[in-house]
């Protein structure tokens, strides 16, 4: 009969283990050895792998499988990833990868997930460490960003869900904490100002806040890339004067297409001069202003009242990490702070604590993000953070110089930071545009270097995000020369 140690009761009879604990901790422990070597030594010999490969059709069949009813050896299930998913990941760790903007992680943050693994600590509310390690991480912020004592923050999966959020506080800010229970009266109508490169996913906002995708106006913006200052006071009066309810302008520290950061002391004065809430996307960017050399590219951040950015992209914190910092906590609970019977706090014990994240955001179950955001910071510091910044925008100038010298290709773009967006026009000048597509997807083929696509002013451009801490000249050589190899082909021209 099982023991009341056990979990059994007097009137049990012989039953099945029911823990998933290992039966043998060292045969355990083996197995983990080998599975974090194997990782170690996949992150030590990257240079030698392509940086993305296409994944077998044998390796996928292997992913249609029925759901399992019986155990699986952890050896087995780990050989089964190690062949099958390891070798065909999406290549953002390789140094040749440059598509779209994803950070390449670190081995420390990478450890570090494994320990919050092994934690599986509940970051919504109560009173226990790793709460403690998160409020580091917003008082941290606070000092990058020179934000005042009264801001707070939270971690969230990313900027787009962090933009999501700084809406939602912009609007309650505008019209009462009642807007929660009452929702959105249709006049006067809400609207809110970016500027036309703004990224996807803050129209995907406003559609999702209830406000609507049409109550963001677009502005054009100037050579540069930079939002329209007089267009945007143009389009603030516009509305006034149809009775509508200007609430929100949205500044970028990088657009997603060029990089260029927007005029956010500009921004700060016509926001104040409109009453309005100022927020920030830094996803791209912001971070930027750890690096010297950057930082005065950012004069005015520090006066936004939300700035939305990702630790997993200059940050190289192991995906994911985004991060809301909002100049007055207060507005966070105004939008967020709510009473459940199954939430309800003590003055001690665990349900202690005077900071639950769940009245900060949407999140009730929320997981560890902090652990390996702390470890990446504590372990190797901003500055070598902010030097990793400066030499991926030497590169990008460096490039950009190159692509300039070259007759078959064209700059399509100023390089703000640490985007270049160019395409391959022949030496002639007369290779049809929609060439670029092709010599994209023949180097992801390759395997080398990984560019993604994107359209300048309506023209097909090879864009190159250079945001990975390991990427050196030879990947931008190797970029240069693999477009310049493959726009030479005539069954690419002939496309």
């Amino acid at each position: 009969m099982l023991s009341l140690q056990d979990g059994g009761s007097p009137w049990d009879g012989p039953r099945q283990r029911t823990s998933l604990d290992p039966d043998d901790w060292q045969s355990l422990r083996k197995q983990g050895h080998q599975m974090l070597d194997d990782m170690l030594d996949h992150l030590e010999r990257l240079s030698e792998k392509p940086v993305w490969q296409p994944a077998p059709s044998p390796a996928r069949a292997l992913f249609d499988a029925p759901l399992p009813v019986e155990p699986t050896d952890l050896a087995d299930v780990h050989a089964m990833f190690r062949d099958n998913v390891l070798p065909y990941g999406s290549g953002n760790i390789h140094s040749g990868f440059m598509g779209w903007v994803q950070g390449g992680g670190t081995v420390a943050g990478m450890l570090a997930e494994m320990l919050a693994g092994g934690l599986n600590a509940n970051l919504g509310g109560r009173d226990h460490m790793p709460i403690e390690v998160e409020r580091q991480i917003i008082r941290w912020t606070r000092q990058i960003f020179s934000f005042p004592d009264t801001a707070g923050g939270l971690f969230l999966t990313g900027a787009s869900q962090a933009n999501f959020v700084a809406l939602l506080l912009a609007r309650s800010r505008k019209l009462g904490a009642n807007a929660r229970a009452e929702g959105l009266s249709n006049e006067p109508r809400l609207v809110g100002y970016a500027s036309s490169e703004v990224h996807g996913c803050v129209p995907r906002a406003f559609e999702m806040s209830g406000v609507g995708s049409d109550q963001l106006r677009r502005i054009p913006v100037n050579t540069a890339g930079q939002i329209d200052i007089a267009a945007l006071e143009r389009a603030i009066m516009r509305d006034k004067e149809a009775g509508h309810t200007p609430f929100l302008i949205i500044g970028s520290a990088g657009t997603v297409n060029t990089g260029a950061i927007d005029d956010l002391i500009a921004l700060r004065g016509i926001a104040d001069a409109h009453d309005l809430h100022f927020h920030v996307d830094g996803a791209l960017g912001a971070l930027g202003i750890l690096c010297d050399d950057l930082a005065h590219l950012f004069a005015g951040i520090e006066t936004c009242d939300s700035l939305a950015f990702d630790f997993h992209k200059w940050g190289q914190v192991p995906y994911d990490a985004g991060f809301l910092l909002v100049r007055d906590s207060t507005w966070q609970r105004q939008t967020f702070a709510s009473e459940a019977a199954y939430l309800s706090r003590a003055a001690s014990g665990l349900a202690g604590g005077d900071w639950w994240p769940c009245d900060y955001g949407p999140d009730l179950s929320r997981g560890f993000r902090a652990l390996k955001t702390w470890f990446t910071l504590k372990t190797y510091g901003v500055k070598a953070l902010g030097d990793s910044m400066a030499a991926n925008c030497v590169l990008a100038r460096g490039l950009a110089r190159r692509i300039e010298q070259e007759p078959a290709l064209r700059l399509l773009a100023p390089v703000a930071l640490n985007i270049v967006c160019f395409t391959y026009v022949g030496p002639d000048g007369d290779a049809p545009p929609q060439v670029n597509a092709r010599i994209i997807e023949h180097l992801h083929a390759e395997g080398r270097v990984a560019p993604s696509l994107t359209h300048i002013k309506g023209q097909p451009a090879i864009r190159a995000a250079i945001v990975n801490h390991r990427t050196r000249q030879m990947d931008i050589d190797a970029l240069i020369d693999g477009v310049l190899k493959l726009g030479s082909r005539q069954d690419l021209l002939q496309c």
